[in-house]
């Protein structure tokens, strides 16, 4: 059964389908291609697995070309983003062209940034592949690639025409890439769904052995609570921010270890100790409450200590340089208490010391 959820953003509303076998229904994805240029994107993992049949399914109708990327976070660049700009530019596709992004969240990033610059901005339409693409990454609009000193510096904000989230397709993740899902699954109980997060330490065992209902469940509450935040602050100035729990010091260890060796999930999962750690010497959360988090993350397949490589220097000069850095003050997201994250920038610097300390061993 198909699940529709809508982000409301006035013109630029558009709606999230979840269930079952929906990349077989042509109809649903046709009705948001606005003329008959099409470019598909996708990487070497999942051509293989979907590429084919979804253009056999448009081939009749559209005039379609595909792009087919190296997969890795690592190749999420300037450079591997010239490719689609070359296909597009080959092609001869105008401004009326709708990309469609057939992959995970460096796919969809990828392919969003690229719409929004192709032309000055064409549609796009996001097909994820991944459960961390499904729950956070193909909501929202956030588009971008990464830079040998950061993580997403540069992208935009770009709304897609829909959503399409096949649960099928996480029948051929492994399970460490389901558990990296996992991570931004559990980050939403975390910030700002305590109920979420009961029902998630009840049911992560079914999760993880990939229950159909559990999924699709777990999807859809992700997504309406990603949903309801971008409704509120689409381009991050305030609530949406709380989406970040766990993502400064998450996105330095993915900077500091090098683009996808850690994947993103499990250096968030550490992130978000980190911040349970940092919150817990403030005084807001008890020990206890951070050891139900770390409970959880290890149920969930998750690391919950930072690589033995990262550096306290590392974790520094990289946080520094973070996108929530506001008059060279490290904004960080954190917890009054489970379901309850707050920004912060008034913290005292030697807590951050601290934890950063207790993590690295340093």
């Amino acid at each position: 059964m198909m699940k529709t959820l809508q982000v409301s953003l006035g013109e630029r509303s558009y709606p999230i389908y979840i269930g079952a076998d929906l990349l077989s229904q042509g109809h649903l994805l046709a009705q948001h291609i606005q003329n008959n240029e099409v470019c598909i994107v996708t990487n070497t993992t999942v051509a293989p697995l979907y590429l084919e049949s979804l253009v056999s399914l448009l081939s009749n109708d559209f005039h379609c070309e595909t792009v087919v990327l190296a997969d890795g976070e690592q190749y999420k660049n300037l450079l591997e983003l010239n490719q689609i700009f070359d296909q597009l530019l080959t092609s001869r596709f105008s401004r009326q062209v709708t990309l469609i992004a057939l992959g995970g969240g460096v796919i969809g990033d990828m392919t969003g940034f690229a719409a929004a610059c192709y032309q000055r901005g064409v549609p796009f339409i996001q097909i994820p592949t991944t459960l961390l693409s499904q729950v956070d990454s193909s909501v929202g609009g956030k588009t971008a690639v990464n830079h040998a000193l950061g993580k997403n510096m540069i992208g935009a904000f770009y709304q897609p025409q829909c959503v399409i989230a096949d649960t099928n397709t996480l029948n051929t993740l492994d399970d460490r890439q389901l558990s990296s899902g996992l991570a931004e699954v559990i980050k939403y109980g975390l910030i700002n769904d305590i109920d979420f997060f009961e029902w998630l330490e009840i049911n992560m065992a079914g999760l993880r052995a990939r229950e159909p209902h559990l999924l699709a469940e777990a999807i859809e509450r992700s997504c309406q609570d990603k949903a309801d935040i971008v409704a509120k602050d689409e381009r991050e100035q305030g609530l949406r921010a709380l989406l970040n729990l766990g993502h400064t010091f998450g996105h330095a260890i993915e900077t500091g270890m090098g683009y996808g060796e850690v994947l993103h999930g499990e250096a968030i999962a550490i992130g978000m100790m980190m911040a349970a750690d940092l919150s817990q010497r403030l005084g807001w959360l008890m020990a206890e409450d951070v050891d139900r988090m770390s409970r959880l993350f290890i149920i969930a397949g998750l690391p919950v200590t930072a690589p033995a490589e990262m550096t306290l220097t590392q974790f520094m000069s990289l946080m520094a340089v973070d996108k929530k850095v506001q008059n060279g003050v490290i904004r960080l997201v954190l917890l009054k208490s489970i379901g309850h994250a707050v920004m912060c920038d008034d913290y005292e610097l030697s807590k951050l010391a601290d934890t950063l300390t207790s993590f690295t061993g340093q």
